[in-house]
């Protein structure tokens, strides 16, 4: 099974932001990564398939395979690493997650199934939403 990778889409309101703020860097550099202070432990398992799930205004909304982990170094910043990213982002059902900062290990048992075909899942009405959350349920 394989392992994903949570992490929070700091700075996009949108899947489309993230698209386009995914095909700038890619027009810019000729690849497409996302680099992150540590390197996980748990790479071979994300390499067996993993994705990173994108969180965005509370909700896991898409997600995108990562082929390769790669460890870097510079002077400038030290030893990161760069998680080179599928440039296809795969819509998911809406599952809301809290905010954290850096990324987090995600299960493939818990991770959200991806929309059927064509569907951009929808969050619910933000009278709902607070009502929904006041009963536990979101």
């Amino acid at each position: 099974m394989a392992l994903h990778l949570l992490k929070l889409a700091v700075g996009c309101a949108s899947v489309e932001s993230l698209a386009r703020w995914q095909a700038v860097r890619l027009a810019r550099t000729g690849e497409l990564f996302h680099e992150t202070r540590n390197f996980p432990r748990r790479a071979d398992e994300i390499r067996a398939g993993g994705s990173i799930y994108w969180i965005i205004k509370g909700y896991v909304r898409v997600r995108q395979r990562i082929p390769e982990l790669e460890r870097r170094a510079d002077e400038d910043r030290g030893r990161f690493c760069r998680l080179h990213l599928d440039p296809v982002l795969v819509r998911t059902e809406l599952q809301p997650r809290r905010p954290h900062q850096g990324w987090r290990y995600l299960e493939d048992a818990d991770a959200p199934p991806d929309a059927p075909d064509g569907a951009i899942p929808e969050e619910p009405p933000p009278e709902m939403a607070a009502e929904l959350r006041n009963l536990g349920l979101l």
